[in-house]
């Protein structure tokens, strides 16, 4: 393949030149990819310690050798990976992120078998996004998001184990409402219980109800067994779409609103607040827009939620907005030190009547 530019003009840059210089750094792929095969292939961790032959590292990950010193000098050169000698090469400060036992998470997250990976390839379709308003998920994996994770169970997990990652994040999320008083709490849509552990590690007079899909709860309960929490835990294997457990003091939904559109949030909203009734609260934990936020994240965001399941980010008018269309009135609103909101929510006038919404394959939280 040939490129070719018109060359210099009086010593100046050609408009080939210029153009790509401030285009390259947002318009390549090649790179992204290919530290994304790096990590699902394990080569940090195959490569351990030593300058590995790529021979000897081609048969360790099943790949071909030429191929994979092709992928590896370009990584190289990009400041991922070292070549100490010709075609021997070794994990640099970079390249130990993409260890799997690195606190991170990165391999995981750029683990194109698993979920992280899966989310990034859903943009593959983005066109088809950007001309029909609807997700690229199911033109790309052939399902609608929450359909495809629930037909293929490997990816659900990987899914679970996704949303449970960053334990600084869940701590962080945890620890932006204020439990004292609280008896019961129902985390609705709480995956396999990350935040429900912090929540009850801190608070030891609390009782919780965990609700998710059936085989997210079963992961759940182990997750809350394997520390010690699960007698203090209730687990309700169902759609958070359906009627949810009523009487708890406090139903919390941390990063579920945003994966949905107006109609199906404001039905899941709705369910906490009949089950909340008029002394319970509900707590909505999520990103947000407006003062204070990262305007680039939340772009970024609001993007990934429609490619994906056709969610959307919303700023704290937004949810408020919703809220109100679900009968429920703001208490109190802030920010905690990573940027989630936090949305303390009680039952105000009368919601309005139910207008559909709710798909049948209800997920958890992204």
């Amino acid at each position: 393949m040939a490129v070719t530019s018109t060359g210099h003009e009086q010593g100046r840059p050609s408009a080939w030149e210029t153009a790509w210089e401030v285009l390259a750094p947002v318009m390549d792929l090649v790179t992204p990819m290919a530290v994304r095969v790096a990590a699902t292939l394990g080569l940090t961790d195959l490569m351990a310690d030593e300058a590995v032959p790529v021979e000897e590292l081609a048969r360790r990950s099943d790949t071909d050798a030429d191929a994979l010193g092709r992928l590896l000098r370009h990584l190289v050169c990009h400041g991922v990976f070292t070549e100490r000698e010709p075609g021997r090469f070794a994990v640099n400060e970079p390249a130990a992120l993409l260890a799997s036992d690195h606190p991170s998470g990165m391999r995981a997250q750029l683990d194109l078998a698993a979920f992280g990976g899966q989310m990034d390839l859903a943009f593959t379709g983005l066109l088809h996004t950007v001309r029909t308003g609807r997700p690229a998920w199911e033109t790309v994996f052939g399902a609608p998001f929450w359909h495809h994770l629930a037909a293929n169970p490997q990816l659900s997990v990987s899914f679970d184990a996704t949303m449970a990652a960053g334990a600084d994040y869940v701590a962080d999320a945890a620890g932006g409402y204020d439990w004292s008083g609280v008896r019961h709490v129902v985390d609705v849509g709480g995956g396999t219980g990350a935040l429900l552990a912090e929540v009850l590690r801190a608070n030891p007079d609390i009782r919780a109800t965990l609700v998710d899909l059936p085989e997210t709860v079963d992961r759940g309960r182990q997750y809350l067994a394997e520390r010690g929490l699960d007698t203090r835990c209730a687990f309700a294997g169902q759609s958070f779409f359906d009627p949810l457990p009523a009487g708890a003091d406090v139903y919390v939904l941390r990063r579920v609103v945003h994966d949905w559109s107006d109609d199906d949030a404001l039905l899941i909203l709705r369910r906490c607040a009949e089950a909340a009734g008029q002394h319970g609260r509900v707590v909505v934990i999520d990103s947000s827009g407006g003062s204070g936020a990262d305007p680039a994240m939340f772009a970024e965001m609001n993007l990934r939620m429609l490619v994906l399941s056709g969610g959307r980010e919303r700023t704290v008018e937004e949810y408020v907005a919703l809220a109100a269309g679900a009968g429920l009135d703001l208490a109190d609103a802030h920010r905690t030190p990573l940027g989630h909101v936090v949305l303390d929510l009680r039952a105000g006038g009368q919601a309005p009547q139910e207008q559909g919404g709710g798909g049948s394959a209800q997920r958890r939280a992204m």
